[in-house]
């Protein structure tokens, strides 16, 4: 049963990736693949790791994997609102010029 449960982790992590990648290719603008890609890789590594933690399930592992959870899921959207503000402020200097 352990198997089946860090499996359907792993596997749905996975799947979250590949459709963030998927929406880097459909997207229009820069703008828009910033926001699919922070959510779906946010989703899917934290899904990628709670498998992780299930398939350890040490006593020692545990609070490193929940430290990892947590700062990966402060730090990638994060990340990805400064990079987005950032191409917001270049595009409207831009076309004030």
């Amino acid at each position: 049963m352990n198997e089946l449960l860090v499996a359907f982790f792993l596997l749905s992590g996975v799947f979250f990736i590949l459709i963030a990648n998927l929406g880097i290719l459909i997207m229009p603008d820069v703008i828009c693949r910033a926001h699919a890609l922070s959510k779906a890789v946010t989703l899917g590594f934290i899904l990628m790791l709670i498998g992780l933690w299930i398939h350890l399930g040490t006593e020692a592992v545990n609070l490193k994997v929940l430290l990892t959870i947590l700062f990966q899921f402060i730090t990638i959207p994060l990340s990805s609102h400064l990079f987005i503000y950032y191409v917001a402020y270049k595009l409207k200097k831009l076309n004030k010029s």
